[in-house]
C-alpha cells in the first residue's frame, strides 16, 4: 500500500468557489461551505482527501465513488432531492459541487431523547419515497439511504428550530442501473442494508424501500431494527429476526403504522412495496386515516396537499417534480359558503383553481355557471394582455366552503419552464371546454338548458 501523501492545498479557495467554511468531514473527504460568486449562491463542495485516490487498494473504490456523483451532474431535479451542479476532476483532490442545504441531518432525531413527532416523521417518509421514486426512475438506486444522507432542513440555518423539509443527498454509492461503467458493489451502511444487498445479489428499488423502512423504524422508535456488538451478530440478525414491533417501544403508535413500516422491512423483496408509489401513497394513508396522532403540525400536511392535486382534472398533465412546485408555490386558501370570490368590474389579481367546494358565476344577477373541484376561475388576471381584459365581467360566489389554489401572474412566473407551460396547456383545455359548451348552448339552447 502506497503512503498518503500529503499536498498544500489552497484554503481560501477551491476551484472557483471561495470557502467560507468547514461543514463537517469523512475519513475520505471534507465538506465546506463555498460561494459561488457567477450565481450568487451558497455550495456545499465534497472534496476528496488530497492523496487519497494513490492508496493502491482504495483508491480505485474513491475514484469511483466521486464518477457516480460526477455522473449525475444536473440530472437530478427534484424539491427532495439535493442537486448537484458541478464536478471537477482534480488528479489531486476532485470534488463535487452541490446545492447547500442549511440545517442537519436527521441523526440528531435518532436519538430516543429528541425524537420527531409521529406525524412529522410519516410525512418525511412519504417525502423521502416520492424523491427515491423520482430518482429510480432515472435508472438510479441510491444504496446507502440512512438518517446521516438526508438533510433536514430546518427554520434555522444551524439546525435548530423547527423541520421544515427534507432532501436526500450522498449518491455516491449510487448504482446506475443505465451505465456501462464498471461500478463498486457491497456498499451502503450496515444497520439500514436490506438481505439481499449484504449478499451482492441484483438489486431493484425494493432495496432502497427496506433501507427507508429501517430510517423510519429508527426515527419512530429511537433504535435501529437490528442492533448488535458486531457485524457479524448484525448480519445474523438482518438475515434471520424480525424487528421488534414499535407498538410497545413509544407511544402512539398506532398497528398500522407498524404494519407498513414493517413490510418495508420484509426480508424477502417479493413480501416489500412492489415500487415506490405504494410505499408512499399507504404512508400518506396513514395521515389521511388518522392513524397518527395530530400533535404540532394541525394543518393540511404537504403531503396531504400533493395527493388533493393528483385527483384533480386541471393537473393531470403535471408530473411529480411539478406538483410539488404547486404544493410549495401555490396560495392555498379555504372560503366560506358566500364568500365573493371576485366582483364585477374588479380588476383581476390572481386565478383560483378550486380543489374542494363550489363556486358560482353571476352576470347581471343570472346564474350562468357552476364550477367544482378541478376547475378554474380568474385565469385571465394571467392570459388577458392588457388591465381592461383583466376586468371581471361576472360575481363569482362560494356556494359550498371551498379550498382554493391560487396564483398571481408574478408568483406563477417565479416556477420552472416547464411547469409553466403545464399551467399554459391547462388554461388552452378550460378555454376550449368553455368555447365548446358557449358553441353547444347557441346551437341547442333548449338541449342546454
Amino acid at each position: 500500500m502506497n503512503a498518503t501523501i500529503d499536498i498544500e492545498l489552497d484554503s481560501q479557495q477551491i476551484g472557483k468557489y471561495r470557502i467560507l467554511r468547514k461543514l463537517g468531514e469523512g475519513a475520505t473527504s471534507e465538506v465546506f461551505l463555498c460561494r459561488d460568486d457567477f450565481h450568487q449562491r451558497d455550495v456545499a463542495i465534497k472534496r476528496v482527501r488530497a492523496g487519497s485516490l494513490v492508496d493502491a487498494v482504495d483508491g480505485p473504490v474513491y475514484a469511483r465513488f466521486f464518477a457516480a456523483e460526477a455522473a449525475l451532474v444536473g440530472r437530478l431535479q427534484h424539491p427532495n432531492v439535493v442537486q448537484i451542479y458541478d464536478a471537477v476532476a482534480d488528479p489531486v483532490a476532485p470534488y463535487v459541487v452541490m446545492e447547500y442545504v442549511p440545517g442537519s441531518t436527521l441523526r440528531p432525531f435518532c436519538r430516543p431523547d429528541h425524537l420527531l413527532p409521529l406525524e412529522l416523521i410519516i410525512e418525511i417518509g412519504f417525502k423521502c419515497a416520492m424523491a427515491l421514486g423520482y430518482v429510480f426512475r432515472q435508472g438510479l438506486i441510491h444504496r446507502d439511504v440512512k438518517p446521516a444522507n438526508i438533510l433536514a432542513l430546518t427554520t434555522n440555518p444551524d439546525g435548530s428550530g423547527a423541520l421544515t423539509d427534507v432532501k436526500v443527498s450522498d449518491f455516491g454509492s449510487v448504482l446506475n442501473l443505465t451505465a456501462e461503467t464498471t461500478q463498486v458493489f457491497h456498499v451502503g451502511s450496515l444497520a439500514y442494508m436490506s438481505p439481499e444487498q449484504l449478499d451482492g445479489q441484483a438489486l431493484d428499488c425494493r432495496a432502497d424501500i427496506y433501507s427507508l423502512g429501517a430510517v423510519l423504524y429508527h426515527l419512530v422508535s429511537g433504535r435501529p431494527p437490528f442492533d448488535a456488538p458486531s457485524q457479524a451478530v448484525l448480519m445474523n440478525h438482518i438475515y434471520n429476526q424480525t424487528p421488534q414491533p414499535l407498538m410497545g417501544m413509544r407511544s402512539g403508535v398506532d398497528e398500522a403504522v407498524d404494519a407498513v413500516i414493517q413490510r418495508a422491512l420484509s426480508k424477502n423483496p417479493d413480501e416489500r412495496y412492489a415500487n415506490w408509489d405504494a410505499f408512499a401513497q399507504d404512508l400518506s394513508g396513514l395521515i389521511a386515516e388518522n392513524k397518527v396522532p395530530r400533535g404540532q403540525l394541525q394543518g393540511v400536511l404537504d403531503s396531504e396537499r400533493f395527493n388533493l392535486l393528483r385527483t384533480l382534472d386541471f393537473f393531470s398533465t403535471f408530473g411529480d417534480v411539478e406538483l410539488w412546485e404547486v404544493v410549495h408555490r401555490a396560495k392555498w386558501q379555504r372560503f366560506a359558503f358566500g364568500h365573493p370570490l371576485y366582483k364585477r368590474g374588479e380588476e383581476g389579481r390572481s386565478f383560483h383553481i378550486i380543489a374542494q367546494g363550489m363556486v358560482e358565476v353571476y352576470r347581471a344577477g343570472k346564474r350562468v355557471a357552476q364550477l367544482g373541484a378541478g376547475t378554474s376561475v380568474g385565469e385571465m388576471a394571467y392570459l388577458a394582455p392588457s388591465p381592461e381584459l383583466r376586468r371581471h365581467s361576472t360575481d363569482v360566489l362560494v356556494t359550498e366552503t371551498a379550498t382554493t389554489i391560487s396564483f398571481t401572474p408574478d408568483t406563477l412566473s417565479q416556477l420552472s419552464p416547464n411547469c409553466r407551460h403545464l399551467f399554459d396547456e391547462a388554461f388552452i383545455r378550460v378555454l376550449v371546454r368553455r368555447l365548446h359548451a358557449a358553441h353547444e348552448a347557441l346551437a341547442h339552447p333548449r338541449r342546454i338548458l
